[in-house]
């Protein structure tokens, strides 16, 4: 079976319906480019039975109908796929979100900075440099959890959490970035509004992004932010 560190791949069964493959224990790009690698090699080559593959950081959980096939049997053609599915590279898009730093739409921006020991410019500077990727969705509709925060602004997550932030928000917590699609609470430091909308009223593709897609963000004044909002 396919390497990836001492101890994965990893199989685990989870209930009577579905396998967690897992590649690695940590937000990793290396790590997800063979979770990519494996998710693309599984939906060319499916298994009778195969339900969904959901993908997260370092892992994927693979379901299947328990009336139409065995687990061995699961285990057996996602070990054969794990052997020939190596890191080909899977191809993906790359996003622009328009993004405000103004101080209303981000009431943490002075406070993170000052953490980080940096001024705001320069911490906006640091976000916008980041090469971002999206990992996986999850928690909420259309909140697509993109890896790529540079270190220069990882901060843990906030102590208390505030309620009501607006839906375009842009939050950061350690490594990862999220624009909000709801309004909701969050403990996630809370830096920017965008007006790009990633949860979309269409029944084929609801949300803007897959999982292994390339974002980055463009910064722009209020006056941009007012033209573009829907």
């Amino acid at each position: 079976m396919t390497t990836i560190g001492p101890s994965f791949p990893r199989l685990r069964a989870v209930g009577d319906s579905g396998l967690l493959v897992e590649f690695g224990d940590r937000i990793d790009k290396a790590v997800h480019n063979r979770l990519l690698a494996f998710d693309a090699a599984l939906q060319a080559d499916p298994f009778i039975g195969f339900t969904e593959a959901v993908p997260a950081y370092a892992s994927i959980l693979v379901g299947y109908d328990p009336l139409l096939t065995e687990p061995s049997a699961v285990e057996a053609h996602v070990a054969r796929l794990l052997d020939h599915c190596g890191t080909v590279d899977v191809p993906h898009r790359l996003h622009e979100l328009a993004v405000c730093y103004d101080r209303e739409f981000a009431p943490d921006l002075p406070a993170l900075a000052e953490r980080a020991g940096l001024s705001v410019e320069t911490a906006i500077a640091a976000h916008l440099a980041g090469d971002y990727r999206v990992f996986l969705y999850g928690f909420a509709p259309g909140y697509a959890y993109l890896g790529g925060v540079p270190e220069a602004i990882r901060l843990p997550r906030k102590a208390e959490p505030v309620r009501d932030v607006p839906a375009g928000s842009l939050i950061v917590a350690g490594p990862q970035c999220i624009v909000t699609t709801l309004t909701m609470p969050t403990g996630w430091w809370i830096i920017g509004r965008s007006p790009t909308p990633i949860l979309r009223a269409q029944a084929e593709r609801p949300f803007l992004f897959d999982v292994g897609d390339r974002v980055r963000f463009r910064r722009i004044d209020r006056a941009e932010y007012e033209r573009l909002a829907p």
